[in-house]
Parts: C-alpha cells; structure tokens; sequence
C-alpha cells in the first residue's frame, strides 16, 4: 500500500512539473512578457554586468528563454502522451 503511495505521489509531482513547464512554454512574449519588462528582446542588462553579477531578474529572463526554445518540442510530445494515456486508462 505504501508503494501505491509512493507511486501516485511521484506522478502528481510528475504532472504538475509538466504543467509549469506548458506555463512557461506558452507566454508571449509581445502580450505579456513584454508589459512586465522579462522579454528577452526588452531586457538590456547594464554594462559590464557578466555572468556572476547578473540579477535575478536576467536569470529569470534566460530561463525563461531557454525553456522556450529547448521545450517546444519535447512538450508536443509528452503532451501528446498524457492525452492519449488519459483517453485510453482516464
């Protein structure tokens, strides 16, 4: 019983990473990102500032970014899966 525990658990955490990942994935850049100042086109870090002194707020931007274009396709993908294993054992 502990193992189905255990199980059920480790999926949920599992779906809800997908799910902010999707989150992540599907804001636009124009619409939204940009009104909040975390577009990677509208964010200009100051001069000088490297890769240690960056802030918060370019790491949120390039990670951002990065699951952007890293993720789109990986996300079709295991979206696909979930749907499909919903419809068929839902």
């Amino acid at each position: 019983m502990i193992l189905l525990g255990n199980l059920l658990y480790a999926a949920n955490a599992i779906i809800v990473s997908i799910l902010l990942i999707n989150a992540i994935a599907i804001l636009s850049e124009d619409r939204f990102l940009a009104r909040i100042n975390l577009s990677s086109t509208s964010f200009d870090p100051a001069f000088g500032a490297g890769p240690d002194t960056q802030s918060v707020k370019a790491k949120v931007v390039n990670l951002i970014a990065s699951v952007r274009m890293v993720m789109r396709i990986p996300l079709i993908a295991i979206n696909t899966l979930i749907i499909l294993y919903e419809l068929v054992l839902g």
